[in-house]
């Protein structure tokens, strides 16, 4: 694992864009790409979604800005910590920028997923023991393909521009997590503001053939046992139309308020939902039913709440 602070970034080079000049290029430098390319074509990199009913039906692709939304609570962060290890598993370099969490709270929460059972309370006798054997394989696990942003608070989002600018060209990281677009625009009706981030976002993706996971809310529903929609996402509706793919994150409330106050629920109904409403680039648009095992903090594939092993190597 590795920080990123402040201080190691020139944050007034990276807030410029490629020089005009670097821009402009003759015919012949395409063609040459375009023979290359027909010669040998370049081997595509499919990264996916931690949960295997979901390989078939959305990859995450270079060049492109995925937006999970959700309601205060909803598991946006929980869920999205799960999907950076699923994409560290395939041996992706990833940068997570929370601005509502500080770096040891994010890896706290990983480190329990990682693990698959609540650290605090391992079924393993000798605590000690268990922390070395956990912290040993996750640093095995996240070296050279983990990177945190330590700052937190509301940011400028040329700040984040920058950072994010310097870790495609720098670290050669190709996946970065913001959480969350409101943390970068401060004002739920700053429509244009939203609007220039979000579209300096797409490009930033674009020209370094990264892919940018931004994390954001909805609006207050008037129940929170309700489904939200594309609609639902706070600010502007060009949010939504800007990026290429579009999660909403749902978990039902009605279950665990029911589980809560001791009444019987049908375990064959989802703790939560991901859902992709949006997905430019792909031909499915699917619903995906998740089960949470609180003691991993895990969202799984099933009732039966087998936990993943990222490292492959089983229990510690």
């Amino acid at each position: 694992m590795n920080t990123i602070t402040e201080d190691d970034i020139d944050f007034n080079f990276y807030l410029e864009v490629t020089e005009h000049k670097q821009k402009v290029r003759p015919p012949k430098e395409w063609l040459d790409e375009i023979v290359q390319e027909v010669i040998k074509p370049p081997k595509e990199v499919v990264c996916t979604l931690p949960w295997s009913k979901t390989e078939s039906t959305f990859n995450f692709r270079p060049g492109e800005v995925t937006l999970y939304a959700g309601s205060n609570g909803g598991g946006k962060s929980l869920i999205t910590g799960q999907v950076a290890l699923g994409l560290i598993r395939q041996k992706q370099k990833i940068c997570i920028a929370s601005f509502e969490m500080k770096p040891k709270r994010t890896l706290y929460r990983m480190m329990r997923q990682f693990a698959g059972e609540n650290i605090e309370r391992p079924m393993y006798a000798n605590k000690v023991e268990f922390f070395k054997r956990l912290t040993d394989r996750f640093h095995i696990f996240t070296k050279d393909h983990l990177w945190l942003y330590d700052q937190q608070g509301t940011v400028d989002m040329n700040m984040v521009i920058a950072m994010s600018r310097y870790c495609a060209v720098e670290l050669g990281i190709k996946h970065i997590f913001i959480d969350s677009l409101m943390k970068c625009v401060p004002g739920e009706d700053d429509y244009n503001a939203q609007k220039h981030f979000v579209d300096h976002l797409t490009s930033l993706a674009r020209d370094n053939d990264i892919h940018i996971h931004l994390i954001h809310h909805i609006r207050k529903l008037a129940n929170e046992e309700l489904m939200p929609n594309k609609n639902d996402v706070k600010g502007t509706g060009a949010i939504a139309d800007q990026v290429d793919n579009v999660f909403l994150m749902w978990r039902n409330k009605k279950k665990e308020h029911d589980q809560h106050n001791g009444k019987a629920v049908d375990e064959k109904t989802p703790d939560a939902m991901l859902m992709c409403e949006k997905q430019r680039n792909g031909e499915s648009e699917s619903w995906y039913q998740l089960w949470y095992d609180n003691n991993s903090q895990q969202f799984v594939d099933s009732k039966e709440k087998v936990v993943m092993s990222f490292d492959m190597k089983g229990r510690f």
